[in-house]
């Protein structure tokens, strides 16, 4: 069984950052107690105060696909819809290890 990680980007519009985060905040902390939530890091660019990242390491694709199914999964999307500045761009990666192999994982 191989780890999955999940880079989800979020960008809100103008305005919306607060928001995004009292609705983003239950569903980082929910997801923390979930069977093979490794990380589940919320992050906020420094560049950018509008766009959001969030950077998540599961134990299985198995683990991932039930996080999926969670009601607070369902009411993130439509609580977050109307502060979208565009749609997120989720990435499910595999990894590819270059150079010092504990540097190199995440």
């Amino acid at each position: 069984m191989s780890t999955v990680t999940v880079v989800a980007l979020v960008k809100v519009k103008p305005g919306s950052e607060e928001a995004a985060i009292a609705i983003l905040s239950p569903v980082v902390e929910q997801t923390h107690q979930e069977e093979g939530c490794v990380k589940y890091a919320l992050q906020r660019s420094k560049v950018d105060p509008q766009q959001f990242v969030l950077v998540e390491k599961w134990a299985s694709q198995a683990d991932l696909d039930a996080h999926f199914t969670k009601p607070y999964m369902g009411q993130l999307f439509t609580e977050l819809a109307d502060h979208l500045a565009e749609p997120p761009a989720i990435h499910f990666l595999d990894p590819t290890p270059v150079g010092e192999s504990e540097k190199a994982l995440l």
